[in-house]
């Protein structure tokens, strides 16, 4: 996608109020649109587009999450930037998951738990499970975040950035705070994709990567 085309997109999302997390995957999102056809996005026809929808979902076989990912990426796209009201775009409809999600037993949570060696990482994903929190909103906890007075996390970062408060279980908020980290950031070292959350290390970039959690060695 040429440059001037991007920001324009990237504009288009911060007007919309969409998360700068949503304005990544929706980028990347169009981004594989233009580099499946070999051609920047706005030279894309209809019918190409049209097609584009059961290759995701017939060939390559994405997730559900990831067609709804694109789909709402690619109409966006079109309808907004660049302006173009296609009955395609109306005609296509996300993948609908008909499985239930694998739900872990306490018994099995706590052996992945003991599998983790460092006590930082190990606190960190047991507020994430006890909590109910998000990946990203665990890993962005700051500790001005803690209300240990009242057992409460505020979160900040939650979907579509929306604020909420969420009650923590005994002894989860202690074991945080005794973990001894930098000024600010609760769990400094985890990282999403090659970006070192909170760490001196700084390593990798904010802006590309995949998702999946990774923790730094250092």
């Amino acid at each position: 996608m040429s440059t001037p085309l991007r920001q324009k997109l990237i504009e288009d999302l911060q007007l919309h109020g969409l998360s700068s997390r949503t304005q990544e995957v929706y980028v990347v999102a169009v981004r594989q649109l233009a580099d499946h056809y070999g051609k920047s996005p706005d030279q894309i026809s209809e019918e190409e587009l049209r097609q584009y929808f059961p290759y995701l979902s017939q060939v390559r076989q994405v997730p559900p999450s990831t067609f709804q990912i694109a789909l709402s990426a690619i109409k966006f796209f079109f309808e907004y930037t660049l302006q173009r009201q296609w009955a395609t775009l109306e005609l296509v409809k996300p993948i609908r998951e008909t499985k239930l999600p694998v739900v872990l037993s306490v018994e099995e949570v706590g052996r992945v738990l003991a599998r983790v060696h460092r006590a930082r990482y190990r606190v960190c994903l047991s507020a994430i499970y006890a909590c109910g929190l998000r990946l990203q909103e665990g890993i962005h906890l700051q500790v001005g975040d803690i209300d240990s007075q009242r057992m409460f996390l505020h979160v900040h970062r939650g979907k579509g950035n929306k604020e909420r408060y969420v009650p923590e279980p005994v002894g989860v908020i202690a074991a945080t705070l005794e973990q001894p980290s930098p000024p600010g950031m609760a769990f400094p070292g985890f990282q999403m994709g090659r970006w070192c959350i909170g760490c001196p290390c700084r390593s990798g970039s904010p802006s590309r990567g995949p998702t999946r959690l990774q923790i730094c060695p250092g």
